[in-house]
């Protein structure tokens, strides 16, 4: 993969998916695309991302906003059971 851009067709062979299940996947936000005129390109980070072989900036701020929530609501039972 060394392309800027794939098409949803290229993108369902690299998954092993139909174009059905890529069109759900970036409907609900679980891959990036741009819309060009009437069809959809996703850019190669959403594909690796997707792949799981890195954690999107926005993946990991979810994550860290996550962790410092249960941080918060959780610090003493964290400390109790730290202690066991």
């Amino acid at each position: 993969m060394n392309k800027e851009y794939y098409s949803t067709t290229e993108v369902a062979n690299i998954f092993k998916v139909s174009r059905k299940t890529i069109f759900i996947w970036i409907k609900n936000g679980k891959m990036k695309a741009e819309k060009v005129g009437r069809n959809y390109v996703v850019p190669h980070s959403s594909i690796v991302e997707k792949m799981g072989s890195t954690l999107g900036i926005e993946k990991k701020a979810e994550i860290e906003k996550t962790i410092d929530r249960a941080i918060g609501e959780y610090e003493q039972t964290f400390r109790k059971l730290g202690k066991e």
